[in-house]
């Protein structure tokens, strides 16, 4: 039988533990850019964000050449999150609990991605966002409720997911400008009450 050479083993290993410390620096890049985002908008300095996720600029650079792939890479881990947690809201709340609740995330995560918005629509213009897939995430993530929905008999049986998310982004656009979540928050009650199972 051959032998294993150590020498493989140990740049095996090591390989392994650079691609962890990629990772779990990449990560923290995003969770403070995230925050800095979040709380500075486009102002937030990428040194601040460097330093807040305990890594050098260099590092920074070497996953993130430009603030706009660090904006979008924000926005992708986001997306990911929202997307996620239909299905852990439908786990622990009854359907049209779970559909209000993911409804106020998502408007939660289109009222905080505003201050990307430029970012946002240069990386759809380019294509290095595909606006198609966002939606389908966005359908997919909600079709689960509604269908669990229909079948508790809570939520309508006749409706379309990808109607709602169509209805989702009309009212996200048409509050777009406005400073307040009242209306917002009105229409998107309204939506939800129209998606109830009437007797």
């Amino acid at each position: 039988m051959g032998r294993s050479n150590p020498s493989a083993v140990n740049a095996d290993s090591t390989n392994k533990l650079m691609r962890a410390d990629a990772r779990r620096n990449r990560d923290q890049l995003i969770a403070a850019a995230r925050a800095a985002l979040g709380a500075h908008g486009r102002t937030a300095s990428l040194d601040s964000i460097a330093r807040d996720a305990g890594v050098g600029i260099g590092t920074l650079y070497r996953h993130f050449p430009t603030r706009d792939a660090l904006v979008e890479a924000v926005y992708g881990a986001e997306l990911d999150f929202l997307a996620a947690s239909a299905s852990t809201l439908l786990k622990q709340l009854p359907p049209e609990a779970a559909l209000r609740e993911w409804v106020a995330r998502y408007a939660q995560f289109t009222a905080a991605k505003r201050g990307m918005m430029d970012t946002l629509r240069a990386g759809l213009a380019e294509g290095r966002i595909p606006a198609s897939s966002t939606r389908e995430r966005i359908t997919s993530a909600i079709a689960p409720i509604l269908a669990a929905g229909a079948e508790s008999g809570a939520l309508r049986s006749d409706v379309d997911p990808d109607d709602i998310t169509t209805l989702l982004l009309g009212t996200f656009l048409a509050t777009a400008a406005s400073s307040s979540t009242d209306t917002s928050r009105r229409l998107l009650d309204l939506i939800v009450d129209a998606l109830r199972s009437r007797p």
